[in-house]
C-alpha cells in the first residue's frame, strides 16, 4: 500500500494519507476515499510530501501497526526540505 506523508512532527512516527478509488454502490460513480494511518520510521529517513510504501505490522503502540518499507518517491518542494 502506497500513500503520501502528511506529517512528520513525530519522532520515528510518520502520519501517511492513503488515498484510493471506490465505485459507489448505487450510482457507479468513482469516488476517492482517503484514509490516514501512523506508520513507524525508524530512521527518519521520510519527510511531509514524500510517496511511501506501508507494510502491516505488529501493533507498536495504540495508534501504530504499520511500518514505512521504502520511501518510492522524495518531494522536491523548496518550502518542505527547509521545514
Amino acid at each position: 500500500m502506497t500513500g503520501k506523508v502528511v506529517s512528520d512532527k513525530m519522532m520515528k512516527t510518520r502520519v501517511v494519507e492513503v488515498v484510493s478509488t471506490v465505485r459507489h454502490p448505487k450510482y457507479g460513480k468513482l469516488m476517492n476515499q482517503k484514509a490516514k494511518y501512523k506508520a513507524h520510521d525508524e530512521k527518519n529517513e521520510s519527510h511531509t510530501g514524500d510517496v511511501v510504501e506501508l507494510m502491516s505490522s505488529r501493533p507498536i503502540s495504540k495508534d501504530k501497526c504499520w511500518t514505512i518499507t521504502r520511501v518510492v518517491s522524495r518531494n522536491t518542494d523548496k518550502e518542505a526540505v527547509q521545514a
